[in-house]
């Protein structure tokens, strides 16, 4: 007994000395900076599918060529493992690599630079001390020269990174103007939502970081052959028909009454934010509901239309462009009154996705499915399967059109070239020949 409790004294004094050496190993900074990884989700673009976590390697499509991802383990030969706090800071926010090269800003450290320091050390714990090392070789950028040169990226950084913030972050809260500085400093920062849900300019820059750059900010963006949507008060294709706890059920589980996650976002959901706390969920959704619209004379929402619903009851589709084919291919889970099922097959009816200018999101989903993740909140995952290999380009057109002005839609009409062209850009299989 006494050899036992001489032990149990020598790993406490060892726990003890160690934490003096390295302070960022105490238990809860690495249990908060692991929340604080998820809130950023560090895993989605560090990990490839079925590898090892924060291992890298994942490939990241960009106007330059594809960039890969790099290993952020704390191994010393591979991964970060020899990186100080000082160093990791810098990369995170600032986007200068331990060895001095600017990082490419698929990196969004123009988002992470409104990250706290104090964030950062927990994030720096959670690195080095929650996270397993893995010894895997950072894979080369396939980008050929001239435009495989470094140095005018640290020109594009002086340019476009903002100065890393040097105040504490925002304590939670659950209502009220504290509230509302932590949804700001979560969707501002390190849940970086513009760097996918606003437009770019000619520089590859955001057009906007922050609310207080203009109306651009969080209006919407193109990634990966996805439409990233409008976050701002839009009634047609924003968030302006949608309540504080409709933005809480969707980012808790993927769906709720007005939208379903699809695309980068469902993994956003499935990775990161059904993790956070509700108190950090609220905080999010007060924050994007006070944006204002982009476009402010668009002040009335649409109302839903059951014209074409009945007609289509009534055995009329055949006299409605595109409604045969929505009949056959779509109507079992969306239904003829554009409906769905709520938060199992998501509605089409003033769905922002649906009635969004540019349809490429649309298009897509016709073509390729998409998939609403499984969450703790809603655990079963409901997929929509590809059309790409039975539908004509003509045939998803006639089938967006449709959808995108029933109901109560006012969208543009989407023509076979838009399809065909979207078709290229995703890899759908190959339109079928009548």
């Amino acid at each position: 007994m006494k050899k036992r409790h001489l032990l149990a004294a020598a790993l406490v004094l060892a726990a003890n000395a160690a934490w003096a050496a390295d302070p960022s190993a105490d238990a809860q900074l690495i249990q908060r900076g692991e929340y604080l990884s998820r809130a950023g989700d560090c895993i989605a673009c560090h990990t490839v599918k079925d590898g090892k976590p924060y291992a890298g390697g994942l490939g990241i499509a960009s106007p330059l060529g594809t960039l890969y991802s790099t290993n952020i383990t704390p191994d010393k030969k591979t991964g970060i493992g020899n990186y100080t706090l000082e160093d990791f800071d810098r990369a995170l926010r600032q986007g200068i690599a331990k060895d001095g090269h600017t990082l490419y800003p698929a990196m969004p450290y123009t988002s992470f630079a409104r990250v706290s320091p104090d964030d950062v050390k927990a994030l720096y714990a959670y690195f080095m001390h929650g996270v397993a090392p893995v010894d895997q070789p950072n894979k080369a950028n396939s980008i050929t020269w001239p435009l495989s040169m470094r140095w005018p990226l640290g020109v594009w950084r002086k340019m476009f990174a903002p100065t890393p913030v040097d105040t504490p972050a925002p304590a939670a809260a659950d209502s009220g103007d504290a509230a509302m500085l932590r949804g700001k400093y979560l969707v501002e920062g390190l849940g970086h939502c513009s760097a996918c849900h606003t437009a770019r300019g000619v520089a590859l820059q955001e057009k906007a970081t922050s609310a207080a750059e203009g109306t651009d900010f969080l209006s919407g963006g193109t990634v990966d052959g996805w439409l990233a949507g409008n976050l701002r008060g839009d009634m047609t294709d924003g968030l302006g028909t949608w309540s504080k706890a409709d933005l809480v059920a969707f980012l808790k589980s993927g769906r709720n009454a007005h939208s379903a996650a699809f695309g980068g976002m469902s993994d956003v959901v499935a990775q990161s934010t059904q993790y956070l706390s509700d108190s950090d969920l609220n905080a999010m959704a007060a924050y994007l509901k006070s944006l204002p619209p982009k476009d402010a004379a668009a002040t009335k929402p649409l109302a839903y239309n059951d014209t074409v619903g009945k007609a289509l009851l009534g055995g009329h589709a055949a006299s409605i462009p595109g409604a045969m084919d929505f009949l056959n291919n779509c109507a079992a889970c969306h239904r003829v009154t554009g409906k769905g099922y709520v938060e199992t097959f998501p509605t089409l009816a003033q769905n922002p996705a649906v009635n969004a200018a540019d349809p490429l999101s649309l298009i897509h989903i016709i073509l390729k499915g998409a998939q609403v993740p499984a969450t703790n909140a809603a655990p079963t995952s409901y997929t929509m399967p590809a059309f790409d290999w039975r539908l004509t380009d003509k045939e998803v057109a006639d089938i967006a059109t449709f959808v995108r002005s029933s109901w109560g839609n006012n969208a543009p009409a989407v023509t076979a070239g838009q399809v065909a062209k979207v078709r290229k850009e995703v890899g759908a299989a190959a339109a079928p020949l009548r």
